[in-house]
C-alpha cells in the first residue's frame, strides 16, 4: 500500500470502559461521522499502529471493529459516499494524528 487511503472504521464495543478507550484512540486517527463510525485517512504504518493500539484495548471475543478501505481520499474515498438527509462535510485528505 502506498500513500494515504481512506478507511471507514466502525465499532461495537460491549464494555463502557473499553468503548471510551476505543473512541479516544479513534479521535486521534480520524474524523467522527457518528459516535462509533469514523473516517480515517491513513498510510500503511498508521493503519498498523491504529490496529495495534485498538487490539490492545478490545476484548477479541466480545468486541468488533470493522475497517472498510474506501480507496484514495481524493478519488473513490470521496465519491463512494451517498447521503440521505443532512449530509456531513467529508474531511479533506491529510494527516489527522495528534
Amino acid at each position: 500500500m502506498s500513500g494515504r487511503r481512506r478507511y471507514l472504521v466502525s465499532y461495537d464495543i460491549s464494555d463502557p470502559k473499553r468503548l471510551r478507550k476505543v473512541h479516544k484512540a479513534m479521535k486521534a486517527y480520524g474524523w467522527p461521522m457518528h459516535y462509533s463510525v469514523f473516517i480515517s485517512d491513513l498510510d500503511s504504518i498508521e493503519l498498523i499502529n491504529l490496529k495495534t493500539e485498538l487490539g490492545e484495548v478490545i476484548h477479541h471475543g466480545e468486541d468488533t471493529i470493522a475497517f472498510v478501505d474506501l480507496g484514495m481520499p481524493a478519488e473513490r474515498g470521496r465519491d463512494c459516499f451517498d447521503f440521505m438527509g443532512n449530509a456531513p462535510p467529508l474531511p479533506n485528505s491529510g494527516p489527522v494524528i495528534v
